[in-house]
């Protein structure tokens, strides 16, 4: 009798191939698509928004800090355009010059005037010479050339929306037989003639924020204190600051100016 041999059964294993998860792929493609489709509205917007919505957007994105943003003309009548931000001081300070070489007794002193776009704003520094050349020796009264410059300053800064600020320098020589008035008195004094001129000539009374006297504490050459150049008028043109009050005492008030006593130096 022969035994039948039942055959072997045949497992068949199919293996499962995973290709990776694809569930997040189309995420990325849509958020880059709403992304573009949101830029594109905006630009469209841009597009139809006033000049100074567009200057004050583009502002922000140049300095997103706020530090030197341009900012709408809220002053009402107080000066034309926007202020000046920290980029368009240089502008100003070409302006400024191209005004003094059209006069020629100004155009004569540039040696004598300094401007410097600094982090405080645009500074424009009238240097005294050893003779005088700005003020009359010894006392707060401004000189004929003096005179000249700060009125063409104050023509084209009142165009102006931005705050100044002005101040007065000397340097170590101390005064001889008057105690009592000193180039503290002096430093001021000087500032605030400069205050006075320029507001009767085009600045406005509220566009200068603060008036300063030094005297001889920021010597513009320390290793040299008796230098005539120490003795100075500074103006300050200040960019728009965000939320920030400068310090320093307002001065705009201050005594009428002294006549000073005769100086060892000039």
């Amino acid at each position: 009798m022969s035994v039948q041999r039942a055959d072997p059964p045949i497992i068949i294993k199919k293996k499962k191939v995973v290709h990776g998860h694809h569930g997040g792929a189309w995420k990325v493609a849509y958020a880059d698509f709403v992304t573009a489709m949101m830029a594109l509205f905006i630009v469209l917007w841009l597009m139809n928004t006033s000049k100074e919505v567009q200057d004050a957007i583009s502002g922000y994105f140049r300095d997103p800090a706020g530090t030197g943003s341009s900012k709408g003309t809220g002053l009402g009548g107080q000066g034309s355009g926007l202020e000046l931000d920290r980029q368009d001081l240089n502008k100003l300070k070409e302006k400024l010059e191209a005004a003094m070489r059209e006069i020629p007794t100004l155009s004569a002193l540039k040696d004598q005037v300094a401007m410097t776009v600094t982090a405080d704003g645009l500074r424009i520094e009238l240097l005294e010479g050893e003779q005088g050349t700005f003020f009359e020796s010894g006392n707060a009264h401004p000189s004929g050339a003096g005179t000249q410059m700060l009125a063409m300053l104050a023509v084209e800064l009142g165009k102006l929306p931005n705050r100044v600020l002005i101040e007065g320098h000397t340097d170590s020589q101390p005064f001889v037989g008057d105690r009592v008035y000193s180039n503290w008195e002096l430093s001021t004094d000087r500032a605030n003639s400069a205050r006075r001129l320029m507001v009767e000539k085009g600045i406005r009374q509220g566009q200068v924020a603060e008036v300063r006297g030094y005297a001889d504490q920021r010597l513009r050459h320390p290793e040299e204190p008796h230098n005539a150049s120490n003795r100075r008028v500074s103006i300050l043109v200040q960019p728009p600051v965000s939320g920030a009050e400068t310090s320093g005492i307002d001065l705009a008030k201050a005594v009428p100016s002294h006549t000073a006593d005769t100086r060892q130096s000039k």
